[in-house]
């Protein structure tokens, strides 16, 4: 239970951080203007679950397959891959944004859909591979779902009620600032590890 427990957590708070500030949050919002906000968390939840269910499937594979050091390695520069990616941000094309504010079948439907081919290939998929390669799969499934509902739900509340954006460069400076922490601490237990 306590490893279950400790999964959660970490992929909570990594999968939250890295959510903040990008595109999702930002169709969250645009379709938070046009759906009610019960079935738009509805949609996210189901398309989050289902990608991050593959996702954690992937490094649970990849961590029965590599030993623990080279996985930490990898891991943590990964994670300082992802810290960049946080600091050159995301926005939506005019495209995107466009079909999240054209949708006109279930409000569910619409969502889910657009979020399970958005989150495809992205950094909360891709931390969420390299966290299941070192903690158990389904702490870091559970953690990393509600870690991304809740900074999308973040994002509907904020745009929402307040109308404007969490102030942008903070969001981007703290969370690429936790990816190098990550990553910096993996890589450190790697070479230990590997030694």
């Amino acid at each position: 239970m306590e490893a279950f427990l400790a999964a959660l957590a970490i992929s909570f708070a990594v999968i939250f951080v890295a959510e903040l500030g990008d595109k999702s949050q930002l169709m969250a919002m645009t379709f938070a203007t046009r759906f009610k906000t019960l079935p738009v968390l509805i949609g996210i939840t189901v398309a989050t679950a289902v990608v991050h269910l593959v996702s954690v499937g992937i490094g649970y594979g990849l961590g029965a397959t590599i030993p623990t050091g080279w996985i930490s390695l990898i891991a943590g520069i990964a994670f300082l891959g992802f810290g960049a990616w946080t600091l050159r941000g995301d926005s939506l094309t005019d495209e995107e944004k466009g079909k999240a504010e054209r949708s006109t079948g279930s409000a569910i439907w619409a969502v889910g859909g657009a979020f399970f081919l958005a989150e495809l290939g992205d950094k909360t998929m891709l931390a969420t591979i390299t966290l299941a390669t070192q903690h158990g799969w389904f702490g870091v499934w559970i953690g990393s779902t509600i870690g991304m509902v809740a900074a999308d739900a973040l994002a509907i509340l904020v745009g929402r009620y307040l109308g404007r954006h969490l102030p942008e460069k903070v969001i981007k400076y703290g969370a690429a600032a936790l990816f190098a922490i990550f990553g910096i601490w993996l890589i450190a237990e790697g070479v230990i590890e590997v030694r």
